[in-house]
């Protein structure tokens, strides 16, 4: 079985190299007033945008932030996956006015969504934060989207759940399918293990299907949805896919019974409180950065990919070696595969470029065959436990028999006991003379 895909976007820009983590947490400004958003120092508010000079997984200087009296905000809002972009012209001159209440309010009633998307001035600033000082995160996910939203799509679809939770893995992971954050999350949707694991994902030492574009967004919809039964308010399903549902229940409770975001907002967990303002936020800039003058960012090369699914135990570095495909291409392909091996047994997928997946078919025993004693069959499935023998008084280990000389013995006593001859013991045991020792061990290779 096979599915192909066309990627419109700059690969590199796609799927980042797997050997650089990327930690990823949440955009938290409860401290912030939402007016002083528009105060953020501009070298604090480019620092969430440019290429780090830091190290790839280490945390940002607090000083960064505390200058602005932002709590909390981190990788999230760095959109690390999609820097490869080169966004200069799209937004070198996009508009940084303010507009009145009234036009945020309008634009945001006009989209056609089933979620409920009110303006308050929490919501302001986070649009601001998007449109004014985010223009290129905002351009590169426009690009992006061409290549995700149609996969989020399709999954919402067949599960009749509103197309607008397609921007839930903005303000997660800005898109980028190697996320992970500091408390174990990962992925586009940033499951945690345990809940990944009960929507049906494949979670091991070998493969995290957290990581798997399809998968996971299948598993986001499974958990929406069961969350929409349970609450029936789709704001609500959002602060529960943030925080859990315990959270919102103790919430709900602190809040007299009222079931509804606004109503529970100062019961919720800081992180929480700012999430549904974001997720509108998301919409907003999502659907109208174009009348801010920001533009998709530009498409560098088009890629076309095949997936191919195979029962067989296999290494990426077999495929690499034998189709000259690089291995960071393949682990960007493969992002699920935490340590490039596809487990085999059960059926797994292999995303290949497109022109390699007649190359693999043709080539697949070779393939299989390249460095598989060193590469996947460097797994013992069996293993010979030592045997003593109560006769001998020797023990057995992988077809060899050890016996410790005793006070007496002889290496013809010995010889006669193992049905060999004294001249095989001393080959085996490099003996020169007939001399032995109790207490040393002799081989008895029969």
């Amino acid at each position: 079985m096979k599915k192909i895909f066309l990627i419109l976007l700059t690969f590199c820009s796609l799927l980042p190299l797997y050997s650089e983590e990327v930690t990823t947490d949440t955009l938290t400004t409860d401290t912030l007033d939402v007016e002083s958003l528009e105060l953020v120092p501009l070298q604090v508010a480019d620092s969430l945008l440019e290429p780090l000079s830091l190290e790839v997984g280490s945390r940002l200087p607090r000083s960064w932030f505390d200058t602005a009296s932002i709590t909390d905000i981190e990788y999230r809002t760095l959109d690390w996956s999609l820097r490869w972009l080169d966004t200069t012209d799209c937004v070198s001159v996009h508009d940084t006015t303010t507009l009145p209440d009234s036009v945020y309010k309008a634009r945001l009633q006009a989209l056609p969504c089933v979620i409920e998307l009110p303006y308050n001035e929490r919501v302001r600033g986070f649009i601001l934060r998007y449109v004014k000082r985010s223009p290129k995160q905002v351009a590169r996910l426009m690009r992006m989207s061409e290549y995700y939203f149609p996969i989020f799509e399709d999954a919402l679809g067949r599960y009749q759940l509103p197309y607008e939770l397609k921007y839930v893995p903005i303000i997660e992971s800005a898109l980028n399918p190697m996320a992970r954050s500091h408390a174990g999350a990962a992925g586009l949707w940033q499951f945690m293990p345990a809940t990944g694991k009960l929507f049906g994902l494949e979670i091991n030492s070998l493969v995290d299907e957290r990581m798997d574009v399809v998968k996971s967004t299948e598993a986001a919809c499974r958990f929406l949805s069961n969350m929409y039964s349970i609450y029936q308010d789709w704001n609500l399903v959002i602060a529960a896919y943030n925080c859990g549902s315990g959270n919102v229940n103790k919430a709900i409770r602190r809040a007299g019974g009222k079931r509804d975001f606004w109503s529970i907002y100062p019961y919720l967990p800081t992180e929480t409180r700012n999430y549904v303002p974001i997720f509108i936020a998301a919409n907003y800039a999502m659907n109208y950065g174009a009348e801010h003058g920001i533009c998709k960012a530009p498409v560098e090369k088009t890629m076309l990919t095949d997936t191919i699914c195979t029962t067989q135990r296999l290494h990426l570095e077999q495929v690499s070696a034998n189709l000259g495909i690089d291995m960071e291409e393949l682990r960007r392909l493969n992002p699920q595969y935490s340590r490039d091996i596809l487990p085999g047994g059960n059926a797994y997928t292999l995303c290949l470029p497109a022109e390699k997946t007649g190359l693999f078919i043709e080539q697949q025993d070779s393939i299989m065959a390249y460095k598989a004693d060193s590469l996947i069959n460097n797994r013992r499935a069996e293993i010979d436990m030592a045997k003593i023998t109560s006769i001998t008084g020797g023990y057995r280990v992988n077809g060899v028999t050890y016996y410790t000389i005793k006070n007496g013995d002889t290496l013809g006593g010995i010889a006669k006991k193992f049905h060999c001859t004294v001249k095989q013991l001393k080959q085996w045991n490099g003996l020169k003379n007939d001399n032995i020792r109790a207490g040393k061990k002799l081989k008895i290779c029969k």
